[in-house]
C-alpha cells in the first residue's frame, strides 16, 4: 500500500485549473484513502471498485485525463464530510459510490486486470486487519 504523501505525477500536461486540482485530489487520496478503508469503508460492496480505481489512479501506464478523473473521484470518497456524511447507516456511502460508480463506467476499460488482482488482495488484508 502507497501511503506516501509526495506525488510523483508530472500535471504538467493538463490546463492550469485541472493541473492543481489534480494535484490537491491526489494529495488528498494519498494521505486518506487507507485510512478511510481501515476506518470500516472496506465493508461496503463497491470497495474492491474503489481499491481497483486506486491502482489504476496510480498506474503510470494510465493515461493522464483518465489518472486526473479517478483521483477526482477518489478525492470525493475520502472527504470526512461531503453531501450525506458517511456515518449515517446505510445511505452514508451512497453519494461517494455513486461518484465512484459514475467515474467507473466512464473509465473502466481504463482499469486493468492487474489493478483489480492488487485490490483484490488489499480488500482481503482490510478486512482481515
Amino acid at each position: 500500500m502507497n501511503t506516501s504523501h509526495t506525488s510523483d505525477t508530472d500535471w504538467g500536461d493538463l490546463p492550469g485549473d485541472d493541473r492543481s486540482r489534480a494535484a490537491e485530489d491526489e494529495a488528498r487520496v494519498r494521505s486518506g484513502f487507507w485510512q478511510k478503508l481501515k476506518g470500516g469503508a472496506a465493508r461496503v460492496p463497491f470497495a474492491g471498485d474503489a481499491i481497483a480505481a486506486y491502482y489504476a489512479a496510480f498506474d503510470r501506464e494510465t493515461p493522464l485525463r483518465v489518472r486526473a478523473a479517478l483521483l477526482g473521484a477518489l478525492a470525493y470518497f475520502v472527504l470526512p464530510i461531503d453531501t450525506v456524511p458517511d456515518f449515517i447507516p446505510i445511505v452514508g456511502f451512497g453519494d461517494d459510490a455513486a461518484v465512484l460508480f459514475g467515474a467507473l463506467q466512464l473509465l473502466a476499460n481504463h482499469i486493468k486486470p492487474h489493478h483489480r488482482e492488487a485490490a483484490d488482495e488489499a480488500l482481503r488484508r482490510a478486512r482481515e486487519g
